[in-house]
C-alpha cells in the first residue's frame, strides 16, 4: 500500500515486533482468548477505537451514508473519510475478512 507523498506503507509497519504481534494474534482459538488478550495488549479506547473503525468499513460496504454511519458508531466525518480511503486505496484487508465472515455465516 502506497501511502502519503509514494512511501510504502507496508514496509514502515513490516517490523520483527510486528510480526510478533501478529503471530501472537494468530493463536488465538475464540472470541473469549481474543478478549483476555486483546483487554491486555490494547487500552479500552484503542480496542473501542479499532472496532468503531471495522464497523465504520462493514456500513461503508454497505453504502449506508456518512451521517447515518456518524449517527449510529458516533465516528467523525474524519474518521469515516479515513476508513473509506482505506477501503477503496488500502491493501483490501477489510473486503478479504468480510468475505471471510460472510462464507462462515
Amino acid at each position: 500500500m502506497t501511502g502519503k507523498m509514494g512511501v510504502d506503507m507496508s514496509k514502515q509497519i513490516r517490523t520483527k515486533a510486528v510480526d510478533h504481534l501478529f503471530e501472537a494474534i494468530l493463536q488465538l482459538r475464540d472470541k473469549e482468548e481474543c478478549y483476555h488478550f486483546f483487554e491486555d495488549v490494547c487500552t479500552v479506547n484503542e480496542l473501542l477505537s479499532l472496532s468503531q473503525r471495522f464497523e465504520v468499513a462493514k456500513m461503508l460496504t454497505e453504502n449506508r451514508t456518512y451521517l447515518e454511519i456518524a449517527e449510529e458508531t458516533g465516528a467523525s466525518t474524519a474518521t469515516i473519510s479515513r476508513v473509506n480511503r482505506s477501503l477503496n486505496y488500502g491493501s483490501d484487508g477489510y473486503q478479504m475478512v468480510f468475505s471471510r465472515m460472510e462464507k462462515n455465516q
